[in-house]
């Protein structure tokens, strides 16, 4: 239940989807493709300079994801019934994936996909399904924030190598 996100990036980095129920980034399915959520304001550019910085310079520290400190027990039935995407933007970002990449391979099991890297960053990872993590073609689904590939999207997604 591991997508590990290898190849062309700075650091190599392993996820668990099946954490992110308690993430606070995670977004419900129904929401995911509107524009208020697609439509995110651009972050201040010295702020991600700063962030640069102190990830390169602090990289051996372990830096704890944002995560949901209390949950209420009316949140917690929220959990268990709803399905929720995770943007891919905040992994990738954390892997810094090299400058020369232009795109992604995703494996999977019913055989690899290749996207352009600005189709990737521009993604979601469906990982619950009416509160469940997904079992049967998972750990995760990848789709497209602009909901192009809604109908269809690519499951069974084992691994992304940046190329």
């Amino acid at each position: 239940m591991i997508v590990p996100i290898t190849g062309n990036v700075t650091y190599s980095i392993t996820l668990d989807p099946t954490v992110w129920i308690f993430d606070d980034r995670k977004i419900l399915f129904e929401e995911a493709f509107t524009e208020k959520v697609s439509q995110k304001e651009p972050e201040d550019e010295l702020k991600k300079a700063a962030e640069r910085w102190g990830k390169e310079y602090y990289h051996h520290q372990h830096i704890d994801p944002p995560v949901n400190k209390s949950i209420s027990r009316f949140e917690g039935e929220k959990i268990l019934k709803n399905s929720y995407v995770m943007p891919i933007k905040n992994f990738l970002d954390n892997a810094e994936i090299h400058s020369d990449s232009k795109e992604a391979t995703i494996v999977t099991k019913d055989g690899d996909v290749t996207i352009s890297i600005h189709d990737l960053q521009n993604s979601y990872f469906l990982f619950s399904l009416n509160g469940k993590p997904l079992k049967e073609d998972g750990p995760v689904h990848l789709y497209y924030t602009n909901g192009s590939n809604k109908e269809d999207p690519i499951k069974n997604v084992s691994k992304v190598i940046i190329n």
